[in-house]
């Protein structure tokens, strides 16, 4: 599946998807944002029950793959409640830096709120961010990640290219997202669970049944491996490749500036 722009004949409006729904290009953003505003306070205990936890291993393997240096610079873009920021603290020490950056305010107080109160003091920054427009200068970062959060950017490519401007040569873009399972059973189940189960936790633990049922949406709508790796080589990465998890309901993508 590729990420889909059209155009009304009647208006030359362009449009794109909010999951399985056609909105104009401008209100997505607006559209996603409200969503994060109703899930932020549940964010991290709906990560938990609807992943049954697995998200943790996920990201402890997206982490491995950085290979975080000491005093390395480092982007975690759609960062939210900050679990990747706060390993990467924890890697870069003292005399580095890692930015948490987030386009919804919502989730990135929680995240600050978190990450304080673990202690994350001196090597970490808070930047309200669009992924399309990173506020950086370039060749600035040893590393860029972005954790379940590039499905809900509405021009991919854009983004992309603007996380490869602000790579240094050398550095690597990590994106870590839900994907297409391999295996046609695996599939099967996956929709059940996504299109029955998961609202109804939403409505249960986040009392919001549609954040959930978009988020469902939303994933079945990303590009698919190839096709994320394809865009990522487009956006000017030397290199792309993925490792599939979890039998490819979520797939680590990395890129390389040479």
């Amino acid at each position: 599946m590729t990420d889909k722009t059209t155009k009304t004949k009647d208006t030359d409006e362009q449009t794109t998807h909010f999951g399985f729904e056609e909105v104009k290009w401008q209100d997505k953003q607006t559209k996603v944002a409200e969503v994060f505003h109703s899930v932020a306070s549940k964010y991290d205990i709906m990560n938990d029950v609807m992943s049954l936890g697995i998200h943790r291993l996920w990201k402890r393997f997206t982490i491995s793959k950085a290979n975080i240096h000491l005093g390395a610079r480092v982007l975690d873009i759609a960062g939210g409640t900050g679990d990747l920021s706060y390993q990467f603290t924890q890697k870069v020490g003292e005399d580095g830096l890692v930015i948490l950056s987030d386009i919804n305010a919502s989730m990135l107080n929680v995240g600050k709120e978190k990450l304080t109160n673990r202690g994350c003091v001196g090597n970490i920054q808070y930047v309200q961010a669009n992924a399309e427009a990173l506020p950086f200068g370039d060749n600035y970062f040893d590393c860029i990640s972005i954790s379940f959060g590039l499905r809900n950017v509405t021009d991919k490519s854009k983004a992309l290219h603007s996380m490869y401007q602000v790579l240094k040569p050398g550095g690597k873009l990590l994106i870590l997202e839900f994907s297409k399972p391999l295996l046609p059973l695996l599939s099967q189940v996956y929709d059940q669970y996504s299109f029955k189960i998961l609202p109804i936790l939403g409505k249960l633990i986040a009392q919001d049944e549609d954040s959930y049922r978009y988020l469902a949406e939303s994933i079945r709508k990303h590009p698919d491996q190839e096709a994320l790796k394809s865009m990522m080589l487009e956006a000017g990465f030397d290199k792309a490749q993925y490792h599939n998890l979890t039998g490819g309901i979520v797939a680590l993508h990395i890129g390389y500036k040479y």
